[in-house]
């Protein structure tokens, strides 16, 4: 008998695989917190997860450790974009939308996924797509599948009927048809949560305004009524997950707030009384304002209608001076693109423009890590390069708290211990 516990003992010994570290340093590494930059830094990495980090002089690594030295390098934690549309491409906007099915529009998101991860963005929130979509990107990502971020989905986006997130307002009324995420009045809006949560959503994403690329739509009207936003929120909030809700216009801003919203995305025509308000609650803005350049640049040959061209003309100069107005004020501010309405693994471009218009570079790099990973609530595991910390690791040539730019061309990517990118010699 004890030599066959013992046999026992010496199998499952040998089935449990040694823990595998890693000793990545290079020439230099931001602390995201502090906005200072560690010379000759290292991270010790063990299954995954960062166990040391800091000056390579004061970590000691196993002695068994594997070692890889990115020389001219910084290193800096996975960057998070908390506004995607994976399954969106940016060549096919307007009524060319309507040629796609969902498993196109699913195999879009595939092929995204991996341009997304491949540019440093090693978690993002993706904030809209029919049929669950993205619920299916999340899990075939989890699960070792298909390359690309760690994902936070939404599934549909909730509002009402002719709204801009919720319903197909490009077909004629001789086809009746509804979008998927239409729900009117308070109860429907509770059950449409009830209805994404059965089949996978992480967090709720709805529209309390019109949008820019929406048909029909007016960007500064309120869509959903204070009642039906309540409802909403504190059905999601009963079952643990978090609101994102588009809105553009201050009474639509204004009322998503105090229905209680975790982040509001855009934030075009937010004014002092959402600035308060969104200060008060803790509420965070995802504020988009590198895509106005695509929209006005491309977008016309992208398929945009005019009626949204005119739309984005009255919306993103205002929005930029209101992104430095809510800067100032002390709002939190998240990293939000809206990629897929521009082309994705260009999601870094828009760092450049927050620093334009009143952020620091190291204040920028928070909004992409540490104040991304709080609205996430995942603060935990994700956005800094410290002990117990999920080991998301982007490198990049130069330093990037005096030139933001080089986090346009992320030259090294780790997502969980695993290398997807490796510099060219």
């Amino acid at each position: 008998m004890l030599a066959l516990l013992a046999l026992a003992a010496s199998t499952a010994a040998a089935a449990t695989p040694p823990e595998r570290s890693l000793l990545l340093s290079a020439d230099a590494m931001v602390d995201v917190t502090s906005g200072e930059l560690v010379q000759d830094a290292a991270v010790l990495i063990v299954d995954g997860k960062i166990v040391a980090s800091g000056p390579r002089a004061s970590i000691t690594a196993p002695e068994d450790s594997e070692t890889l030295h990115l020389a001219g390098h910084t290193l800096l934690p996975g960057l998070i974009d908390m506004h995607v549309h994976l399954t969106s491409r940016a060549d096919q906007h307007g009524y060319r939308q309507l040629a796609l099915s969902d498993e196109r529009k699913t195999i879009n998101g595939v092929v995204n996924a991996r341009r997304t991860l491949l540019a440093g963005f090693t978690s993002v929130r993706n904030l809209g797509a029919d049929a669950y979509a993205d619920v299916a990107l999340r899990d075939a990502i989890a699960d070792g599948d298909i390359p690309g971020p760690r994902l936070f989905v939404s599934g549909p986006p909730i509002g009402i009927t002719g709204g801009h997130c919720s319903d197909e307002n490009l077909l004629p009324a001789q086809f009746q048809h509804t979008g998927e995420g239409v729900a009117d009045g308070p109860w429907a809006a509770r059950a449409k949560v009830r209805q994404n949560i059965k089949y996978g959503a992480d967090l709720i994403k709805t529209c309390s305004t019109g949008g820019v690329l929406s048909r029909g739509t007016k960007v500064g009207a309120p869509q959903y009524t204070l009642e039906e936003l309540q409802a909403l929120v504190e059905e999601a909030h009963s079952h643990g997950l978090r609101v994102a809700s588009h809105a553009h216009g201050a009474e639509g801003i204004n009322n998503a707030l105090r229905a209680g919203v975790d982040t509001i995305e855009h934030a075009s025509f937010i004014d002092e009384e959402g600035i308060r308000l969104a200060r008060k609650q803790g509420a965070a803005l995802a504020m988009d304002i590198y895509v106005t350049e695509y929209i006005l640049g491309e977008g016309e040959a992208a398929g945009i209608l005019p009626e949204s061209l005119d739309k984005e003309r009255a919306t993103g100069t205002v929005q930029r001076e209101n992104f430095r107005n809510a800067h100032r004020a002390g709002v939190t501010m998240i990293y939000g693109t809206d990629a897929g309405v521009y082309p994705h693994g260009e999601n870094a471009r828009q760092l450049s423009r927050m620093t334009q218009f009143g952020m620091s570079p190291a204040e920028a790099l928070r909004s992409a890590t540490v104040n991304a990973a709080r609205a996430l609530g995942r603060e935990e595991q994700l956005g800094q390069l410290a002990p117990g910390f999920l080991a998301d690791i982007i490198a990049v040539a130069g330093n990037p708290l005096e030139d933001i730019a080089t986090l346009e061309n992320v030259r090294f990517v780790m997502q969980g211990g695993v290398i997807h990118k490796e510099p060219q010699a």
